[in-house]
């Protein structure tokens, strides 16, 4: 008895297919580590150098990271700008605040308008991370930004597994580091965070091409806002440092010298189709809020 020929497959679909089971075997890893709740989508961040560093490209969603602050303006930016790219009318994003209070215009030059936000304000540590906790298994929300610091192992796990059964992203933001006593001081403790920002401003140039435009009598000599933005801890990724020129149209690596492979020219653009205004906040470095 005659055998049927075996059906031929083409031989282009051969590494789709393994192209495809590769994908799919790197996103069950990510979610069984906790690595991306949300399918494993990221948010690239448009630097090239910056996106080689982290886990397909972008930073992991559906999950937990960390903003250490040296310099507070640095750090709530850096938060700002995240929340906003993120945040949508049907899907706000959440701050919970400690403390102090958020300047709206600086925050709508992120994207951060009022239908994209809503604002918390916590009196007591206990009562934010409860708050943030509830939120981040909330589906209707994008994005949920804690002010809280110091949390340990188990906080910041029950956190994460918050953010991984809603597919809501999480940030946890420490504006202390730069206080009296505390800039290079306590070690780190264990975190359940797939990524670990820290940030601080950076010395500014005053070269031509990188001056920021300023009103009409305003001071000479003062250039476009650097950030030190240093990747500390990444889950499935590498740690890298770069400073980051903040322009109208988004970000430019700088590409310092000294730190790792600079990409020159590279840029993180901050507009997208929900945001309504363009970044034209102030040229210091605190644009996005106010102490009190």
């Amino acid at each position: 008895m005659s055998s049927l020929p075996s059906p031929s497959v083409p031989a282009e679909s051969a590494p789709r297919d393994r192209a495809g089971v590769l994908a799919d075997l790197r996103a069950r890893i990510r979610r069984i580590e906790g690595a991306g709740g949300e399918g494993g989508r990221t948010l690239p961040f448009g630097v090239e150098a910056i996106d080689a560093h982290l886990p397909d490209g972008g930073l992991p969603l559906g999950c937990l990271h960390a903003v250490t602050a040296e310099d507070p303006g640095a750090g709530t930016g850096f938060a700002a700008t995240l929340l906003g790219r993120l945040a949508t009318p049907k899907a706000p994003a959440l701050w919970i605040l400690r403390g102090r209070d958020l300047h709206a215009p600086g925050l709508a030059a992120y994207g951060l308008t009022p239908d994209r936000l809503v604002a918390v304000r916590a009196v007591r540590a206990v009562d934010a991370l409860w708050a943030m906790e509830e939120a981040l298994r909330c589906s209707a929300l994008s994005a949920v930004l804690g002010e809280l610091e110091g949390l340990d192992l188990t906080a910041s796990r029950r956190l994460q597994l918050a953010a991984e059964s809603s597919g809501v992203t999480g940030f946890l933001l420490d504006l202390g580091a730069g206080m009296p006593g505390r800039r290079g001081g306590r070690p780190e403790g264990l975190s359940a965070a797939v990524t670990r920002w820290r940030l601080d401003a950076a010395p500014s140039s005053d070269e031509e091409e990188d001056r920021a435009p300023r009103p009409a009598g305003g001071l000479p000599g003062l250039g476009a806002p650097r950030w030190s933005v240093a990747l500390e801890r990444c889950r499935g990724g590498r740690p890298g440092r770069w400073t980051l020129v903040r322009e109208e149209e988004g970000w430019r690596d700088a590409g310092d010298p000294d730190i790792g492979d600079p990409r020159v020219g590279n840029r993180w653009q901050m507009s997208d189709t929900r945001q309504s205004s363009r970044e034209s906040g102030p040229s210091g470095h605190r644009p996005a809020a106010a102490g009190r």
